[in-house]
């Protein structure tokens, strides 16, 4: 069902104005109730959709969709289905949810099956085997380039000619309106000799987005560029949280550790490559031939704008950075085909997020390093306070769609409260 028809059909929900959860979209996550039940859900306006209670009633008996697969704690095994299955299933949802379809009559499943998104818990949605993160943006390699290198030489030599990327830490990835402690670690004044220890007093955001692997590869096997939106489900919002001031003092020689692992949040709905189609676009010009592997036959990206907001404790929240996914200048297929070309194999539910995506103006730099610029140019709020970097109890609020009305296609948002750092004795 394309969206571009969307406007035409009407569902039995009521979808309110500028909702992100349209017939368009019909994205995946998981869920839980005070009760212990979990299930695998869609969202449709402001309600989400038991999958689980769907398919006890039969709903989907045509699609050969194994029993049981929505009862799951995670995505991994339905989206290890493959898009012709998980499409099927996409496609059958948008079917029953629009008006005089045949669950409508069905008054026992939807009452068991309807939820008020605000009166459960979303999880995790995947088990994230593998996580990598990109450094993708030409803008933010360049801002961070003259902050901290040669102003005249703002990239380093490699970063136009492939996708630079790291390994980092699964196990501390979590779920928006998970609150994370500041963190602590070594820190390094230059006046002095030697680090201290001691929570971060730099503490930042990144507006990122990722995308979640669907197919499997073998040891040895490559991801060709023009078919990596085989291996890809769909995306996320993603906040990579980073500590700059213990960040900087331990990226040389080997790059990012306790700066970047104490916490990533991103967000619980999974939006499905079919689902954001209709908004590509052409992606930036490369200004330098690139090698074989990494030349894509139509060079593509999505349209997704992109904003954060900073709401301190008990007020209301400014947004600070406006943004779009768009910007960036290494695409996720060419990510996915350089992430493999040494033979590397990726599993379903591997995540893979885009670095910071910064736009050329000052309100579009996705974190607080650039649009305060290493702390020179504090960030004015509502409440009358300024901002440098990210204080306890403030919350970092991300948010993303494409296209409008009835055909917009959104994430939901990832909301995140930072703590104050736990008290450690050494």
């Amino acid at each position: 069902m394309r969206n571009r028809i969307m406007k035409e059909i009407k569902s039995w929900i009521e979808i309110p104005e500028n909702s992100d959860f349209t017939l368009a979209n019909i994205p995946f996550g998981v869920f839980s109730k005070e009760t212990g039940h979990h299930a695998v859900a869609t969202a449709i306006g402001d309600y989400l959709l038991d999958l689980a209670i769907v398919q006890k009633f039969g709903y989907f008996d045509d699609l050969e969709i194994p029993k049981g697969i929505f009862e799951s704690r995670y995505l991994n095994p339905f989206i290890a289905l493959g898009k012709e299955k998980t499409n099927a299933v996409r496609k059958c949802i948008q079917t029953l949810l629009i008006e005089r379809s045949k669950i409508t009559k069905d008054s026992k499943c939807i009452t068991e099956a309807l939820h008020k998104q605000d009166e459960v818990k979303m999880l995790l949605p995947i088990d994230i085997p593998n996580y990598t993160d990109f450094y993708s943006s030409k803008e933010h390699a360049t801002n961070v380039g003259i902050m901290f290198r040669d102003p005249d030489n703002a990239l380093l030599p490699n970063w136009k000619h492939m996708p630079v990327g790291y390994h980092g830490r699964a196990s501390s990835i979590v779920v928006s309106d998970t609150p994370i402690h500041r963190p602590h670690g070594q820190l390094k004044d230059p006046a002095k000799d030697k680090p201290d220890f001691g929570p971060t007093k730099r503490l930042d955001f990144e507006l990122e987005m990722g995308f979640v692997i669907g197919k499997e590869t073998q040891l040895g096997d490559i991801v060709a560029v023009d078919k990596a939106d085989d291996y890809i489900f769909g995306m996320v919002l993603f906040n990579d949280w980073s500590a700059r001031d213990i960040q900087v003092w331990e990226y040389v020689p080997l790059g990012p550790f306790l700066g970047k692992n104490f916490a990533s949040s991103m967000s619980p709905w999974i939006v499905t490559f079919e689902a954001l189609e209709p908004f590509k676009v052409a992606a930036p010009e490369q200004q330098v031939e690139v090698l074989p592997y990494l030349k894509e036959t139509k060079r593509e990206t999505f349209d997704i704008q992109l904003e954060v907001a900073i709401a301190p404790q008990e007020s209301k929240e400014t947004v600070v950075c406006q943004s779009n996914f768009k910007h960036l200048y290494w695409t996720m297929e060419q990510q996915l085909a350089h992430h493999t070309i040494n033979g590397c194999n990726i599993q379903v539910g591997d995540l893979y997020a885009s670095g910071t995506i910064s736009g050329a103006t000052p309100d579009s730099f996705g974190s607080m390093l650039e649009l305060a610029w290493k702390g020179t140019k504090p960030v004015q709020l509502e409440d009358g306070t300024t901002r440098v970097f990210i204080q306890d109890g403030d919350q970092v609020i991300m948010r993303g769609h494409a296209g409008e009305g009835h055909e917009r296609v959104g994430f939901g948002g990832v909301r995140t409260e930072i703590l104050p750092a736990k008290n450690i004795e050494l």
